[in-house]
């Protein structure tokens, strides 16, 4: 087995912040809040967040607020709540919360729930579960989920609980292990997860380990790093990551590293990316891996940023 080419990593990350008129950067400058929550939890996790500068993090998160409360993916865009959620995951890495007009922020989160206790994504429209955990967690990093009626927002995720045990974007969606982190970290976080059968939905998830000690996230879908995160943070949050193969998970992650520039591909031989770069890391993060930083698996944020900003309702 390899080992984790942590500093490899570390100057990947700080070098693909860098890049700004690239074909990369300029196809994912919608995500660039993302990229920046990404970026800069892989490098928490490796004890190397103090290589950037604090004050200009939080100035470029602070200039993609809009008006309405809510965060854009870059300066200049449209506010979304999955932005928002970013936003408030960077500015918690820093501890630097106390910059934002709490309650302008969660009154924008709180007015995109229905009234079936579903949230929409913006003001389009556009309903998913992704949508319902972002929003509970969000508002649970900034204390205010007493501004939404959590009783109709759990009920929604419940009515989209399939029979397998899985859940999917909506009543009648497919289930898939993404969808599954969602439902079960916004129940987890609301105190809601004695309505999940754990054994059922343990075996639906665990399924999903082909040979290689990979996971995928559905039926016929390639392995893929990233599911490392999905799966197992739902299988620690229901007391069943016992039921996998963690060594040969272990084992997958580190193949997929890039060990000569750095960076974490989706599986082996693919190009690397930010986002498989930190899912890689925080799966392997979440399987104890020595010389990284615990993590949440419920709030997807090292354990120490959890307990510093006493993340609650």
């Amino acid at each position: 087995m390899g080992e984790l080419a942590a500093e490899k990593h570390v100057q990947y990350i700080l070098s693909a912040e860098r890049r700004k008129d690239d074909f990369v950067s300029v196809v994912l400058e919608h995500l660039r809040m993302n990229g920046a929550y990404w970026g800069l939890t892989t490098l928490d996790l490796l004890g190397k967040l103090d290589t950037v500068d604090v004050y200009e993090v939080v100035s470029c998160v602070m200039k993609c607020q809009h008006e309405s409360g809510g965060f854009g993916g870059n300066i200049g865009h449209d506010p979304h709540v999955l932005y928002t959620l970013s936003a408030v995951q960077v500015l918690a890495l820093f501890d630097k919360l106390n910059v934002l007009d709490i309650d302008k922020v969660t009154n924008y989160i709180a007015g995109l729930q229905n009234e079936d206790g579903s949230f929409s994504g913006d003001i389009w429209g556009e309903v998913d579960t992704r949508f319902s955990y972002i929003a509970i967690c969000c508002l649970s990093i900034l204390h205010r989920l007493n501004k939404i009626n959590v009783e109709k927002a759990v009920s929604y995720i419940l009515s989209c609980k399939n029979l397998e045990g899985g859940f999917g974007c909506t009543p009648g969606g497919e289930s898939h292990a993404g969808q599954i982190f969602c439902c079960v970290g916004a129940l987890a976080i609301t105190g809601s997860l004695h309505h999940i059968d754990k054994d059922l939905l343990g075996w639906w998830l665990c399924e999903w380990q082909v040979k290689s000690g990979v996971l995928n996230g559905r039926p016929e879908k390639l392995p893929d790093v990233c599911c490392s995160w999905w799966v197992l943070s739902s299988l620690i949050m229901i007391d069943r990551v016992h039921w996998i193969n963690k060594e040969k998970l272990v084992e997958f992650i580190l193949d997929c590293q890039d060990m000569e520039n750095g960076g974490i591909s989706d599986r082996q031989d693919d190009a690397v990316d930010v986002y498989h770069t930190y899912f890689g890391v925080a799966g392997l993060s979440l399987l104890e891996y020595l010389g990284l930083k615990a993590t949440d698996p419920t709030y997807a944020l090292p354990v120490d940023v959890v307990s510093r900003n006493f993340l609650g309702s």
